[in-house]
């Protein structure tokens, strides 16, 4: 039990469950950039399609959907420490116990 009252395996099964949802939500920008690009660059019309790239690729629209599925990563990427960080503490909570076994049958 750690300071919350929450068991940790309660707490790492909420923070996994936000990191499947986050980790969801970065691979979904991530694989849908080169459909987007595509969509954005037929939107424009006849145009050259390096010229057409270049634009879509300049406008602050572009920028913010790189920063959306930056920081979508970002998000994934902090729930998977704080995962790490349940799993250290039970880790670490298991072998004081053990070592306090130990030293009680001495």
């Amino acid at each position: 039990m750690t300071g919350d009252n929450k068991p940790i395996s309660e707490q790492f099964r909420i923070v996994a469950k936000k990191w499947c949802d986050a980790d969801a939500a970065a691979r979904l920008l991530e694989d849908s950039k080169s459909a987007v690009l595509a969509q954005r660059i037929a939107a424009l019309g006849d145009m050259a399609y390096n010229k057409a790239e270049n634009q879509v690729k300049a406008s602050p629209e572009w920028f913010e959907y790189i920063q959306k599925m930056n920081d979508a990563k970002r998000q994934a990427n902090l729930y998977k420490v704080q995962m790490e960080y349940l799993r250290m503490q039970f880790s670490e909570w298991q072998s004081h116990n053990a070592n306090r076994r130990a030293e009680m049958r001495l």
